[in-house]
């Protein structure tokens, strides 16, 4: 078959579909990617895949969404695909509508990955409502719906957004990130951690709803072995409050404790020189960098929202703690800073748990079938 696999940023499609479409070529489909042009792209295309470019805005602006509805529907009708699968609000909802609209004799089929609703998100109430009436006229164009969150296929059910919403997860490699002795060793040398320092790491875009003006003010309240290294970066398509003043205040305040490591390609090693895993978001998904953290064998502190509260087991795998909150998420911090052998217990579960949950195997091959593939 020939299947397009359709999302709104390089960043998306490097770092989520990959995997999808190469398990989809492993099975003997061609695969094409379409999403807006960028530089994370090098990688699928040193690996043999073809990206067409699609001018995909991160936005509502009914102008820009046209013009990408627009390139859309172009190359659907000249590539002639038997599969259209569409991901992410936006551009999902964008490659389902131009692939009904191109559809001829049954062709495309059309599917749809949830990566998490908008509808579930902070925000206005129009805005919750604009996305609310596109998931559910999307969804009677749908033929295979599927969620990373089984809190949104069952949401995605009782709405009526589908008959039959299926909750795939998502998954990584446990080869590539696992416990490394020799590389913690190695990385907390290169980044100046002490004997004893407890490092909190956070991995993810630097933006607001990730909680970031939490954990840096429940790091100032923490003991001074507490380090924090930041992992990520700013999209260019990123909206909402600009960090880097709230960053500067801290590495200013912080010194030493405080480190940003930037947008990096080596996240498994880093890993492996933590000591707690942090994801204090406001939403999510299903989120890949605490199954990440998860298989490197850390205990993980996140939010008690959709998508961590079905990965982290509160007290087994790791804590949970409200959405928006500085002090408990300083005291469930300090907590795991000041007790090794629970971080150990509490990282070797979750390890457990990610490795029968959260595989990239498992994930991408039960997505494959679902598809048809």
């Amino acid at each position: 078959m020939k299947v397009a696999q359709v999302i709104n940023v390089d960043f998306a499609l490097r770092h989520f579909l990959l995997p999808l479409m190469r398990g989809a070529r492993e099975r003997g489909h061609e695969v094409v990617g379409l999403c807006a042009e960028g530089p994370l792209l090098d990688l699928p295309r040193s690996e043999g895949f073809r990206i067409i470019p699609v001018p995909m805005a991160r936005s509502l602006n009914p102008v820009a969404q046209y013009r990408a509805f627009r390139a859309l529907l172009r190359i659907f009708r000249t590539e002639g695909f038997d599969l259209v699968q569409g991901h992410m609000p936006i551009s999902g909802v964008l490659a389902r509508l131009a692939a009904r609209v191109a559809r001829r004799h049954g062709r495309p089929r059309i599917a749809y990955t949830c990566h998490g609703f908008l509808f579930n998100q902070p925000g206005p109430w129009w805005r919750r409502a604009l996305s609310f009436g596109l998931e559910f006229a999307a969804g009677r164009i749908t033929d295979t719906y599927l969620t990373v969150s089984a809190e949104e296929a069952v949401d995605a059910r009782r709405l009526g957004i589908h008959r039959q919403p299926v909750a795939v997860g998502n998954g990584r490699d446990p080869a590539a990130f696992r416990p490394d002795p020799a590389a913690r060793l190695a990385v907390r040398a290169e980044l100046g951690a002490r004997q004893g320092d407890c490092v909190i790491i956070a991995v993810s875009r630097l933006v607001r709803h990730k909680g970031y003006p939490e954990l840096l003010a429940a790091l100032r309240a923490l003991p001074p072995h507490c380090v924090l290294w930041v992992v990520g970066d700013r999209l260019p398509s990123d909206h909402g409050e600009d960090m880097e003043p709230l960053f500067a205040a801290a590495a200013a305040e912080l010194g030493p404790r405080f480190r940003r490591l930037g947008y990096r390609t080596d996240v498994p090693r880093l890993l492996a020189g933590a000591d707690v895993f942090a994801l204090p978001s406001h939403f999510e998904g299903l989120p890949m960098s605490v199954i990440e953290a998860m298989l490197c064998g850390l205990p993980v502190v996140a939010t008690d929202i959709r998508g961590p509260r079905e990965m982290v087991v509160a007290g087994e795998t790791g804590l949970l703690v409200p959405p928006g909150t500085v002090d408990p998420l300083a005291a469930a911090l300090e907590a795991l800073a000041q007790d090794p052998a629970r971080r150990a217990r509490l990282g070797e579960a979750g390890r457990q748990r990610a490795l029968q949950c959260y595989t990239e195997q498992k994930v991408v091959g039960r997505t494959l079938d679902l598809l048809g593939l």
